[in-house]
């Protein structure tokens, strides 16, 4: 799946989903450009490419911020003077709460970062995209798209189900232009998303339920890893998939199937 001399902007790069994603991109030969927030975890996903022989830029702004986007996707554009890829990966999980307990500022941050981000990070690359095609992913998740049972992440799964709308929107959109749009659902993923979130008072709304063999069918309850699902990012980017677009596709190894 090669991507030679292909450029592709990364969000969330410095750890987790991300960084696996910006590695594997670089490995198959993709020039990176790494967003995030931290700019120790930014240099270190740069470093880690370059030690590998690829190519890659710390592009340090908050998804969230019009004006540090389009800054920052303009210093990728004027480093390699293109962009065909774009994994729109940032997210938190925000505050989850019974929705008495759920403030309007907590909701507003939740998708002011994982809806208006997106809609910031893919806004600002089309112009760019535009001039020869290419794939914009998605990372939305089984919250919202197929589970509802964890209650009281009311926020996180409207930013969520909304990110899928907004993948469909910019599909049909955008195809003339010969850009593919996907999202992808993980499910429980080796990542540290769950140091972005709190929860508060959930016993009181929890209903109880339990998968006494685990809840991930495919692997005896094992979560999954960044790198599994960076395959499937790499498989979106590349040319592999180039009849595909407006499709979600969940990697849960059946987990959401059980918890639906």
């Amino acid at each position: 799946m090669q991507l030679k001399g292909r450029v592709a902007l990364v969000t969330g790069a410095g750890s987790g989903i991300g960084k696996a994603a910006a590695l594997l991109l670089a490995k198959e030969g993709a020039r990176i450009g790494a967003l995030g927030r931290t700019e120790d975890e930014l240099k270190e996903t740069v470093r880690a490419i370059k030690r590998a022989k690829g190519q890659a830029i710390a592009l340090e702004a908050d998804i969230s911020q019009p004006e540090e986007m389009m800054r920052a996707v303009e210093q990728l554009a004027d480093k390699w003077g293109r962009i065909d890829i774009v994994f729109a990966n940032a997210g938190i999980n925000g505050v989850w709460a019974p929705i008495e307990e759920l403030t309007p500022k907590e909701w507003d941050r939740t998708l002011n970062i994982n809806l208006r981000g997106t809609f910031l990070t893919v806004k600002y690359a089309v112009p760019y995209l535009k001039k020869r095609g290419g794939s914009v992913i998605v990372t939305s998740s089984v919250n919202g798209t197929r589970i509802f049972s964890n209650t009281g992440a009311t926020a996180y799964s409207c930013s969520k189900a909304a990110q899928v709308a907004f993948t469909k929107m910019m599909a049909l959109e955008l195809a003339e232009h010969r850009i593919r749009v996907n999202v992808i659902c993980p499910g429980a993923i080796e990542t540290e998303i769950s140091d972005s979130g709190e929860e508060r008072e959930l016993e009181k709304v929890r209903e109880p339920v339990e998968f006494p063999e685990g809840e991930i069918p495919l692997t005896d309850g094992k979560p999954g890893t960044s790198e599994q699902v960076a395959e499937l990012v790499l498989f979106l980017a590349s040319d592999a998939s180039n009849h595909i677009s407006g499709t979600e596709i969940w990697i849960d190894g059946a987990q959401s199937l059980l918890q639906g």
